[in-house]
């Protein structure tokens, strides 16, 4: 479910409510045609800024919709005030199209707008198979200062593959998380935002389950973190079998790096139990980092990273009156041919 937390007005706008065009707005009756109705007036209108309305205190059920453009105004506006619902649960959506609900084709300079919630009912589709995705040419985007808009989320998920897209958010570009394997995230752009991370893994103690992630041919600008492993300390379980390949930083914060006493808040407790993570490979990264500590390794205490590989790594610092440096804990593995170098694994 989306919240959406802003409004505006625009002044010189013709509002086009879609009660007026015969919504009911009630939660249970069908209000898409109401909706059509309301955004083909909206997009014939030639005037500037013309708006669709969707009023306060209203939830509208909404079949999958395609909403048609090109449109006549060049500043096309949607004001969501009220609620939106989609059909509820797999079996409503016999004989639709899954792939999408709200659809919008065709449509330049478009905004939308509103704090009302857009709620696509997905808690009865999670427990379905999402195996062997393929996301490719995506723009997704988001201010920089917004909390919690990661771009893709995958979790309980295999063979998924990420490709030639472009993410700007203020989160993680892409978050994968346990009971993920077979990922493979390739020809990403991401930034800003807080970059490609595993995890965060062994939250309140739980057992994890990531493996067989692959990243390559990916570029990293000014990103809060770069190649980030993140997990609590109580947790179990493993994340192995990692590999980053061919990887271009620019303005980086902490790009590589693994974390295992995550600890968003400003207090956690002290565990030995740890999310075993092994067999993760860095190779060809190289750009700039706008931090010294350019590569972090620490790992768990009482568990420990083993088999972690850094090979033809090269990051320099922005500032060019800098070096860049490594730390270690308790990491395991062989380095060869890195700047900066990491005396732990060799």
């Amino acid at each position: 479910m989306a919240t959406l937390g802003w409004s505006r007005s625009y002044p010189g706008a013709m509002p086009y409510n879609v009660m007026n065009f015969g919504a009911v707005g009630n939660g249970v009756t069908d209000d898409s045609q109401a909706f059509i109705k309301a955004w083909n007036a909206v997009c014939g209108d030639t005037s500037n800024n013309p708006t669709l309305q969707v009023p306060q205190g209203k939830t509208f059920l909404l079949q999958p919709t395609s909403f048609q453009g090109p449109c006549k105004s060049s500043n096309l506006q949607v004001q969501i005030e009220g609620n939106l619902i989609a059909p509820e649960g797999p079996s409503s959506w016999k004989g639709k199209d899954r792939r999408s609900w709200l659809y919008f084709v065709n449509v330049n300079g478009f905004t939308v707008n509103g704090n009302g919630e857009i709620d696509g009912q997905g808690s009865q589709w999670w427990k379905l198979c999402s195996d062997d995705a393929t996301l490719s040419n995506l723009h997704i985007s988001a201010p920089e200062s917004s909390p919690n808009t990661d771009g893709i989320d995958i979790s309980a998920s295999q063979n998924i593959h990420i490709l030639n897209s472009n993410i700007a958010t203020g989160d993680d570009c892409i978050a994968i998380n346990t009971g993920s394997s077979q990922i493979n995230v390739t020809g990403l752009t991401c930034g800003p935002g807080h970059g490609i991370s595993i995890g965060s893994l062994g939250k309140q103690g739980e057992a994890a389950a990531v493996e067989e992630v692959h990243v390559k041919n990916c570029t990293l600008n000014a990103t809060q973190n770069g190649l980030r492993i993140k997990t609590w300390q109580g947790g179990s379980g493993y994340a192995r079998k990692i590999t980053f390949n061919d990887i271009t930083l620019t303005d980086v914060d902490n790009p590589i790096i693994i974390d295992q006493f995550y600890c968003p808040h400003e207090q956690c407790s002290n565990e030995t139990n740890a999310v075993k993570i092994s067999d993760v490979s860095y190779t060809g990264i190289h750009g700039t980092s706008i931090t010294q500590d350019a590569i972090a390794l620490n790992c768990s205490r009482t568990v420990g990273c083993d088999n972690i590989v850094l090979e033809h790594i090269h990051i320099a610092s922005s500032n060019s009156k800098e070096g860049t440096y490594s730390t270690c804990i308790n990491a395991h593995g062989k380095c060869d041919d890195s700047v900066p170098s990491v005396g732990c694994l060799k």
